[in-house]
């Protein structure tokens, strides 16, 4: 079994930055695929980025490309999203998700993911 706990969202103005972690208790991200979801009020769950244990490939939204950068550390069994130039839209609770990681898995998809932390929430003022 897999605990995440996310942390690092907070109040940020438009432009600013934040640095979200995922870190993971339980038993090590080794192998697993970890997403990042947000969630903004009144709308779907929405996939943002999700970087692949094997080879490290990341994959991010095209809202968020060239903004967002998805890295790990796997010293300190954690995944971390920094998010840059930030925008008023990116307000949302963000959650990171993970997976075992193995070809064909769709890591778009919020089913693909079997264990969920409680989100953190990131609030951009304009």
């Amino acid at each position: 079994q897999v605990q995440l706990v996310e942390s690092g969202g907070g109040l940020v103005q438009a432009g600013g930055s934040l640095r979200l972690s995922c870190v993971a208790s339980g038993r090590t991200f080794s192998g697993y695929a970890v997403g990042w979801f947000r969630q903004a009020p009144g709308k779907e769950r929405e996939f943002v980025g999700a970087i692949r244990w094997f080879g490290g490939s990341t994959y991010y939204i095209e809202s968020v490309k060239g903004r967002f950068t998805i890295s790990r550390d796997n010293a300190k069994n954690a995944v971390y999203l920094q998010m840059d130039s930030l925008k008023p839209e990116d307000t949302a609770v963000y959650y990171c998700a993970a997976t075992v990681d193995y070809s064909g898995k769709d890591y778009y998809a919020a089913p693909t993911y079997n264990y969920w932390g409680r989100g953190t929430q990131v609030t951009v003022s304009s």
